[in-house]
């Protein structure tokens, strides 16, 4: 495992991080999914324990996933372990049966001690709001939670997880306010807008967390048309025919390139973010211990050209089927 310095800051972590959110469960908010369907703890156990093996370090959650169950598999799992760095968000909530935000001081702060319980940590080594956007930020109630918190000690550093599209303005903010310390954001084969964002960001000493390295299992190849999702997984209404159709035809020359460095899909797809140097940590979702074998080994360093026709291919035609389905 290779290791990368984050931003500014004195955290060393992973090339490989652990996304969390799938061992989250398959909790519903009303009649939508917010998770990747159920879950055996006993089976994330050995995907967390199997990945320290590895050497990841890092571990990137979030309240909301499984409504706070990711967190208490990685406390009870990773909670004593020192070596690790763990990252959480805020500002994503589950009320009275409808998901909502809430970016006010006082829920952060709450919010923050809850999660250093479930946790059971003393300081969360990353905090990040999550998915706020611009009039949030401009509003500040949240950046005053982040800062008081920092100030305590119960988070080291904190930064904002970006939003899905559009992301330019509430990173802009942060930088042009020397805000936080690092940015999480789509970054994936098929979606490449963040580049320049991610650029400018590491340029002035922001950490990179990459999320969405498969676009949600896209890019390990293994979805046909036909792919059935169960009802409490959010791919059921992302991963459909439209998609895996648009991004088949898109996808074609790229694959080629899975012969020539004799690695599959999965690990052409993780080399490629891991070639912008920019990237602190990408965060693949990891269930199984196989599933953390297959996103650590095998990677290798893309020639220049290589990673100049991947980022010269146009994929805006599943890019637009993508952002359609949300």
């Amino acid at each position: 495992m290779n290791y990368r310095k984050f931003g500014n800051t004195d955290l060393q972590v992973s090339e490989i991080g652990f996304g969390a959110w799938a061992i989250g469960g398959g909790e519903m908010v009303g009649d939508t999914a917010i998770g990747w369907g159920d879950v055996d703890d006993q089976v994330s156990k050995k995907a967390i324990y199997r990945s320290l093996d590895l050497g990841i370090n890092f571990f990137d959650t979030a309240d909301i996933y499984g409504l706070n169950h990711s967190e208490k598999i990685i406390g009870k799992f990773l909670g004593k372990e020192k070596e690790a760095v763990i990252a959480t968000k805020v500002g994503n909530v589950a009320r009275n049966g409808h998901f909502t935000t809430d970016y006010s001081k006082d829920y952060i702060i709450s919010a923050c001690e809850a999660s250093l319980k479930r946790l059971k940590r003393e300081c969360i080594d990353y905090y990040q709001l999550h998915t706020a956007r611009l009039p949030d930020l401009q509003e500040g109630e949240c950046i005053e939670a982040m800062q008081l918190l920092e100030k305590q000690g119960k988070i080291r550093y904190w930064g904002l997880s970006l939003n899905t599209f559009e992301p330019k303005a509430e990173a802009d903010f942060l930088m042009e306010n020397k805000l936080g310390s690092g940015f999480q954001l789509v970054l994936n084969i098929l979606n490449q807008t963040a580049v320049p964002l991610m650029k400018k960001a590491s340029g002035v000493g922001y950490g990179i967390i990459a999320r969405m390295p498969l676009q949600f299992g896209l890019l390990t190849g293994k979805f046909d048309s036909g792919a059935e999702f169960p009802s409490n997984d959010h791919r059921k209404g992302r991963l459909t025919n439209e998609v895996i159709s648009a991004y088949k035809e898109a996808m074609d020359p790229v694959w080629q390139l899975c012969e020539k460095y004799d690695i599959g899909k999965t690990q052409l797809a993780l080399s490629f973010i891991l070639g912008f140097k920019e990237v602190s940590v990408v965060i693949p979702g990891i269930r199984t211990a196989e599933q953390a074998e297959k996103n650590c080994l095998g990677l290798t360093k893309l020639e220049k050209e290589d990673m100049e026709m991947i980022q010269n291919t146009d994929f805006s035609k599943v890019l637009e089927v993508i952002r359609q389905q949300g």
